[in-house]
């Protein structure tokens, strides 16, 4: 195997990459300026000594606590639950939720060997508990193993004397009816608005 073959093989173990793509991003650095693939090389090689996990939320950040937990103006009574740091950002980037976040580190999946305590759910029953949180979020995705840990979690929040919702799911803005599956269109019509004159 030669040195095309084994980046073409690592870059292929990235999620979402395929041996395709894998091959024509070898071939892009390779065709590309020798200061660019010095830089992504460099970048690589500090990737985990740069950036840590928030030791409040989990999330991945440069400095410790992250920017969101010490940012004052964040309102600490709503508490956004996410499965993985990568969701911290989808949210924060569609500028709706001022809270705080907490990253449980994936999702209850007894079938691929993650159990509750494989999760940062100790942490987060401490953060409930120790702090004025009104209102826990699970911003879970709408699946067997997020639906599981949502179950999971209600139960264990029923002891503490606050809110626990859900992001609402249904169709997608622009979605057409024909293309939605069942589950989708089920919770639609169960999450459904009352409509205002």
């Amino acid at each position: 195997m030669n040195g095309l073959d084994r980046l073409t093989a690592l870059f292929s173990k990235l999620p979402g990459i395929g041996k395709k793509t894998a091959g024509r991003l070898t071939y892009h650095i390779l065709e590309g300026d020798p200061s660019y693939a010095e830089l992504l090389a460099e970048q690589l090689l500090g990737l985990h000594e740069a950036i840590k996990r928030c030791s409040i939320c989990g999330s991945f950040t440069e400095t410790d606590p992250c920017p969101i937990c010490a940012d004052p103006g964040r309102d600490s009574s709503l508490l956004c639950v996410v499965e993985r740091a990568q969701d911290v950002r989808v949210i924060e980037e569609a500028k709706e939720f001022q809270g705080r976040f907490h990253v449980l580190g994936g999702l209850i999946a007894p079938l691929e060997g993650v159990n509750p305590r494989d999760l940062t759910i100790g942490p987060l029953l401490n953060r409930v508990s120790q702090n004025k949180v009104q209102e826990v979020i699970l911003a879970l995705n709408p699946t067997v193993e997020g639906d599981t840990t949502v179950l999971y979690l209600q139960n264990l929040l029923r002891d503490f004397n606050v809110e626990v919702t859900r992001l609402a799911s249904g169709l997608p803005v622009g979605g057409d009816l024909e293309y939605a599956d069942r589950l989708t269109l089920a919770r639609s019509f169960r999450g459904r608005v009352k409509v205002t004159p």
